[in-house]
This record gives structure tokens, sequence and C-alpha cells, in this order.
């Protein structure tokens, strides 16, 4: 084996490296983005919970009002 062909083996292990380590870094970015993503659903639906909890305290204090 000569020196070229030693060269390019070496360049073909860290292109390879290189190509590993790009899949692993976007594997991390899309699980990140995709927590993220659930963090910011979750958020959302507990304030629209809180909304409709309020509205519901409003409503039945306007009823308990007109009760009386």
């Amino acid at each position: 084996m000569g020196i070229k062909d030693q060269f390019q083996d070496k360049a073909n292990d860290l292109a390879d490296k290189a190509k590993d380590a790009m899949g692993g870094a976007k594997d991390e970015a899309s699980e990140r983005a995709s927590q993220a993503q659930d963090k910011a659903s979750e958020r959302a639906s507990q304030g629209q919970d809180e909304t409709q909890r309020l509205a519901q305290e409003q409503q039945d204090k306007f009823n308990q009002d007109y009760d009386a």
C-alpha cells in the first residue's frame, strides 16, 4: 500500500466520521425541537384550561348574583 492509498484511506475515514457526527447532531436537534414543541403545546393547553376555568368562575359568580 502506497502513501497515496494511506492518505486516501485516512481521508475516507475522516469523511465517514464527519458524516456520522452530522447525522447524530441532526438527530439530537430533531429530538430537542420535538421536546420544545411538546412543551409549548402543553403550555398552550394549560393556558386554555386556565382560561376556561376562569370563565366558568365568572359565570358562576354572575349566576350567584342573580340568584340572590
